[in-house]
């Protein structure tokens, strides 16, 4: 399979996975003017200085977190902690081929130290990862000062422009966007935000495998 044709079909699969989310109405306080239509998102994309908020890639829900001790989140062993399923691995190397497809600069990529957060951001090949605590899954929020320590901190990164010249790249957890942001995305759905410069950050775009698919079509 040609890698165009390889490509429109892995993100069909992830669009499956998220269609019912997408497909939800948004509240009223997020259907607004804030958000960008697609000429607007690449073309801000392209100027840089946006937080690129992903949740990890699909996982192995027959698997779960065995979370006893500190830095038990680092572990890849599938008997003790989710993994990336092998849909979620192909979902994140064809995210990554997209956002270089479209020539999206890249500035900075953090993530989680999870193994599943880690291996999404390695496999989307946009640069270094470096991982940061900042956004660690509130399940393991007792071993940082608790549930709003890690909603402070998350909410901090996201209010911080991203190094000049790109756009940072915070790829971790559905429960942290949920508590720290308006919006709770899919299992490897990117939500874009921008930080207002007074201390917040305001919700730019949400993108899924369906509306991937479009910006590339329309480049």
């Amino acid at each position: 399979m040609k890698p165009a044709a390889y490509l429109r079909a892995v993100l069909a699969r992830l669009a499956l996975g998220a269609v019912l989310l997408l497909a939800a109405p948004l509240p009223a306080a997020l259907a607004d003017s804030a958000q960008l239509d697609d000429a607007a998102l690449l073309a801000a994309l392209h100027r840089g200085g946006m937080n690129i908020y992903f949740r990890h890639a699909a996982t192995d829900w027959s698997q779960s977190d065995d979370l006893r001790e500190r830095e038990d989140w680092l572990s890849c062993d599938p008997a003790r902690m989710r993994q990336l399923s092998d849909a979620g691995r192909a979902d994140s190397v064809a995210i990554g081929k997209a956002m270089r497809a479209l020539e999206i600069p890249v500035s900075e990529v953090v993530a989680s130290p999870y193994c599943r957060t880690m291996e999404t951001a390695r496999l989307l090949q946009l640069g270094p990862v470096a991982p940061s605590t900042a956004v660690m899954n509130l399940r393991a929020a007792r071993f940082f000062g608790g549930r709003s320590a890690i909603v402070a901190t998350a909410r901090e990164l996201l209010s911080t422009p991203p190094p000049a010249g790109g756009n940072r790249v915070i790829v971790a957890h559905g429960n942290v966007a949920r508590e720290a942001t308006p919006v709770y995305p899919g299992e490897g759905e990117g939500v874009v935000f921008e930080a207002d410069g007074k201390g917040g950050f305001e919700l730019r775009a949400r993108i899924g495998a369906e509306r991937w698919r479009r910006l590339l079509e329309a480049r």
